[in-house]
């Protein structure tokens, strides 16, 4: 199967249908380089730890955040993505829905302007809204790995 078709089957299975189009998820990954991921899991089982960790093989600088771990991935955790001194390109969300929302809005006040991601089952369609309003890149309700995988099958 081509990238371009699978990419066209992961976006109709998202309740967003204004997520980016296959060529803009291409061009966001092909960009990306500093993932802050709020949310990433300290049990390795889970997919909020699984996703960030195949990131960082895959040469991505993965950036904990997670307030109950000091360390995740051999680095710092931050407490929260207000904390996060580096740079990000993609602010990548683990939390749920009901947390979502207000991750967005501080993605939207980071001075590096990220792009921001919702993983599959994420969803702050006002928060979207308003990301996107302000100009912001926003996926929502996409599974990161498995369009990664598409990219570079």
């Amino acid at each position: 199967m081509n990238k371009e078709r699978e990419l066209r089957r992961l976006l109709r299975g998202s309740s967003d249908p204004d997520n980016p189009t296959p060529e803009q998820l291409e061009s966001l990954l092909h960009d990306v380089r500093h993932i802050a991921v709020v949310g990433l899991s300290r049990y390795l089982e889970k997919p909020a730890r699984r996703v960030p960790s195949y990131l960082a093989a895959k040469g991505f600088d993965v950036i904990p955040v997670n307030p109950n771990a000091a360390r995740l991935l051999g680095r710092r955790s931050y407490a929260r993505l207000e904390d996060v001194e580096e740079t990000v390109d993609l602010v990548l969300v683990f939390r749920p829905p009901a947390e979502a929302a207000a991750v967005v809005r501080a993605a939207l006040a980071h001075d590096d302007e990220p792009a921001i991601w919702l993983q599959t089952g994420v969803t702050a369609p006002e928060a979207v809204l308003e990301a996107r309003s302000a100009g912001r890149t926003v996926v929502q309700d996409l599974c990161i790995f498995r369009v990664h995988r598409a990219l570079v099958a």
